[in-house]
């Protein structure tokens, strides 16, 4: 292993991947099966909105069966219930915990308003877990959706110690601040600018204050893949961890486009490799790397790309010293 880092750093490097998260109905079993054969990050198995009132009960098994069956190895995996507010969201957790929790990651929770919302699923889970003895605890994804979700959302960030990650959903947020439009995540006509990217970054906000990702909801028009990349780089761009994908045409460009390329990650592990050194054994808070000063707020950005890297699976091919030889070559 190249970086040999403190265990602060290999602490903050951890982090699960989700470049690329795949919704999967849970009402297709041909879909469900297929999925665990597909190159996303993440899988999510939906009982929410693309299932029919009459098919949610039918989705929980189909959803039990695919967790048990599928092959998961590498990729995080839970399941998406309906909303607290509903009638279905107690016997979605019940019934697929039970059964199947030893085969999931994490549950995602749609249209969250409030931090009780999220304090109610974690008590459940808590409830459950015990009842059935998982060792693991499940953890939460928090789908932001709603007016008064995006007013609360600091507190629905800091709800709950199973929250992983704050989901944007656009369709939904469209729907609650009354839009004109009718298909989520394109431009509106007469704004000049990105009309979402307030509530992008107020999303943004909240997660990283409550040390969670931050991960773009889904663009309809799943043939528009230029559409498509250009959503997901300026969602990069402000910040976020990955992006929904809604077909599996659109996982590739996700995965491209919230991978560091390889110069930037080998560049951002030699800066961690660096600065570990000049903290821990020459007891300094600077350091020059190359004609670059790098301090503490330089570890953190760069820790922001290796820890992307790293869940992506690259691996580093270039040390500090490597980079050394490189400027003295130079001089």
């Amino acid at each position: 292993m190249i970086l040999c880092l403190t265990k602060q750093f290999e602490e903050e490097m951890s982090m699960r991947a989700r470049r690329s998260c795949l919704s999967v109905p849970g009402s297709s079993p041909k879909m469900l099966s297929k999925a665990s054969g597909l190159p996303a990050d993440e899988v999510f198995m939906d009982l929410e909105d693309s299932v029919a009132p009459l098919a949610k009960e039918e989705g929980r098994g189909n959803v039990i069966q695919a967790l048990k069956e599928g092959d998961w190895t590498g990729k995080t995996v839970g399941v998406r219930v309906n909303g607290v507010y509903t009638k279905w969201c107690y016997r979605d957790l019940i019934e697929v915990v039970e059964a199947a929790g030893q085969f999931m990651d994490f549950i995602m929770i749609p249209k969250v308003e409030y931090a009780s919302d999220v304090v109610f699923v974690d008590k459940l889970l808590t409830m459950i877990e015990e009842t059935i003895g998982l060792e693991t605890q499940i953890a939460l994804e928090v789908q932001i959706e709603t007016a008064t979700g995006l007013k609360n959302v600091y507190e629905i960030a800091h709800a709950s110690g199973r929250t992983e990650a704050l989901i944007f959903g656009p369709a939904d947020m469209s729907a609650s601040l009354g839009l004109p439009t009718v298909t989520a995540g394109l431009p509106v006509p007469g704004y000049p600018g990105d009309h979402w990217h307030w509530v992008l970054e107020t999303i943004l906000v909240a997660a990283r204050d409550a040390g969670l990702q931050a991960i773009d909801g889904p663009y309809l028009l799943i043939k528009d893949l230029d559409g498509f990349r250009e959503a997901a780089t300026r969602a990069k761009a402000l910040g976020y961890d990955g992006k929904w994908a809604l077909h599996p045409g659109q996982i590739d460009v996700l995965n491209e486009v919230f991978t560091p390329t390889q110069e930037e990650f080998d560049k951002a592990t030699a800066m961690l490799e660096a600065y570990d050194h000049a903290t821990n054994v020459e007891k300094r808070g600077a350091v020059m790397f190359g004609n670059e000063m790098i301090d503490e707020a330089s570890r953190k950005m760069a820790i922001q790309f290796a820890a992307r890297g790293s869940a992506a699976g690259l691996e580093p091919k270039k040390t500090w010293q490597d980079f050394r030889k490189e400027w003295e070559s130079t001089e």
